[in-house]
């Protein structure tokens, strides 16, 4: 066996590897924690400093987590500059609002219209401004989401008054759409337009563009969706995110357009907009047709300073409507029970007077007293008497009915007088 399998050396056959500088044998250094399980130090060993508390590490972690700014108290719905600034007003004039369905707001640049990278969009916006001149209408271009396989596909255009949508534009065919469509106000030939029946709600998203809305339209698309869904009126009200519409301040901004009963379509923009509010302007906008003015901003169609007068107008009508409710009148009826009443008269004249001779209004005071007495006693009966009293409703008399007999002498009188004069000096001439 021995001659067979030589004699093995001592050492092991391959010799140990060269070490680098950087590369040298543990030391005591390297071997410190190992000893430290092992055994205690010994004299020359230095002393080591004691691990952190799991407890501190925690308390570190919560203080950088703290240091990190609430992204709602400083862009959303709690930051301090929301409902600040007056609204109404802040809408540049336009006549005519086009939406191109485009990808989506997570990957739309700071300036969509003009990135390199999203033909389409630049395109179009260019082909826009190139005859902004020669347009009949004041045009207005925004980017909505869009989703292939969707009712909004990408290169979806959607046109507001006109309530109508082109499908599949694409960049080879922008010029032809502005100039048929925009320009000459003509159908677009590759495509037939598609009525839109449905009320639509816009809501900015462009987060690149300002980080406000970026971190309010979100929400309120939720919000705007939830509503919709649980009122069933998936197949009535649209809602889609849209990219810069101005005033990235009032976020969230929110456009709606909305056919009313005699089919006119107007855009109207609502600005400082919070998920709360959703609910309203489903009810009371796209519901009733009425304008929730403390968070509107202006509407298509109208100057800045015209939308100012708008507000002004409503409000006024408004507070004289509250006025009328409160009084419980309608403005043209007067009530003679209440002190002050319109049939107290304004220098002897009364609204309430009659022609009647003073016999006849003796009686027939007292026959409508006798009405009155039965009528209310009806009302008690029947459960539906008014607590505001009856009112009198009569009609602003003409000069005819105001003509009393002590009027006709005084006519008579002057007639009496000129003709008395006029004979007179006939007969002095004569004598002449």
């Amino acid at each position: 066996m021995l001659g067979i399998f030589p004699k093995l050396p001592k050492q092991f056959p391959f010799p140990p590897p060269l070490l680098f500088s950087s590369q040298r044998a543990p030391t005591r250094r390297r071997l410190l924690p190992l000893r430290l399980l092992m055994a205690s130090p010994t004299a020359g060993d230095a002393p080591l400093a004691a691990p952190a508390p799991a407890a501190d590490a925690t308390d570190a972690a919560l203080a950088a987590a703290a240091a990190v700014p609430d992204p709602d108290a400083e862009f959303g719905f709690q930051r301090s500059e929301l409902g600040k600034e007056k609204l109404a007003g802040t809408v540049g004039f336009h006549e005519r609002h086009v939406f191109l369905c485009y990808k989506g707001p997570e990957v739309w640049p700071s300036h969509l219209e003009a990135a390199e990278s999203d033909p389409l969009p630049r395109l179009l916006a260019a082909a826009i401004k190139a005859r902004k001149s020669n347009l009949k209408k004041t045009t207005k271009l925004t980017i909505c989401e869009g989703e292939d396989g969707t009712e909004s596909s990408n290169g979806d255009v959607l046109i507001f008054p006109d309530m109508i949508r082109y499908k599949g534009l694409t960049h080879f065919d922008v010029d032809n759409f502005v100039e048929e469509v925009l320009l000459k106000d003509t159908e677009w030939l590759p495509g037939s337009p598609e009525a839109i029946s449905s009320s639509y709600v816009f809501v900015c998203c462009h987060g690149s563009r300002d980080k406000r809305c970026g971190v309010c339209g979100p929400g309120l698309i939720k919000r705007f969706k939830e509503e919709i869904s649980g009122l069933g009126l998936d197949s009535q009200v649209a809602v889609s995110a849209c990219s810069h519409v101005g005033g990235h301040k009032y976020a969230g901004n929110v456009i709606i357009f909305r056919s009313d009963d005699k089919g006119e379509v107007t855009g109207h923009w609502y600005g400082y907009v919070v998920p709360d509010d959703v609910p309203v302007l489903l009810h009371k906008h796209i519901g009733q047709g009425e304008i929730v003015d403390h968070l509107w901003r202006g509407q298509m169609g109208l100057s800045e300073e015209q939308q100012k007068q708008a507000l002004e107008l409503r409000n006024m009508a408004n507070g004289a409507k509250e006025s009328l409710e409160e009084t419980g009148t309608d403005g043209a009826s007067c009530n003679p029970a209440a002190a002050g009443g319109c049939c107290q008269g304004n220098g002897g004249f009364t609204c309430c007077q009659t022609d009647l001779p003073k016999e006849k209004q003796d009686k027939s005071v007292a026959a409508e007293q006798n009405q009155k007495g039965s009528q209310q006693e009806n009302d008690k009966e029947s459960g539906t008497g008014s607590k505001k009293g009856h009112t009198k409703t009569c009609s602003m008399p003409t000069w005819f009915e105001t003509w009393e007999r002590a009027d006709t002498y005084a006519a008579l009188a002057v007639v009496a007088a000129a003709a008395s004069a006029f004979v007179a000096f006939r007969i002095y001439k004569n004598l002449n």
